[in-house]
Parts: structure tokens; C-alpha cells; sequence
């Protein structure tokens, strides 16, 4: 069974039904991984403050100065 990288408790996931894309959180911490890989599985830390529409206008505006 998978843990969690954050906080270590282990995940109460079926890895046998996950699909890229799948976002999954941990019971323990909250942290919510999205499965950007099945085998072997691969999470990413879903980054709820991050939008990367905003960091495209800032890196915009970077350019133009």
C-alpha cells in the first residue's frame, strides 16, 4: 500500500482502479496527489495556491519591461 509523502500514514487507496488524472487525499494529513503515473504509481502534490494562469501573466509582464 502507497503512503503519503508528506506525512508518511499510509494511503487507503485501490491501486488496481487509479487512472492518471485521479486525484486522491490523505486521511491523516488532508494532502490531496494527483496520479500522474500508474506503473509505477506517481503522485504530485496537487498545489490548491498555485494558478498557472496568474504565473503566465507575471512572466508576461517580465517580458515587456
Amino acid at each position: 500500500m502507497p503512503s503519503c509523502p508528506e506525512c508518511e500514514n499510509e494511503l487507503d487507496i485501490e491501486v488496481d482502479e487509479l487512472e492518471e488524472g485521479d486525484v486522491v487525499a490523505c486521511d491523516e494529513c488532508g494532502t490531496e496527489y494527483e496520479v500522474v503515473g500508474v506503473e509505477p504509481l506517481e503522485l504530485a502534490r496537487v498545489d490548491e495556491d498555485y494558478d498557472e494562469e496568474e504565473d503566465e501573466l507575471y512572466d508576461e509582464e517580465e517580458d515587456e519591461e
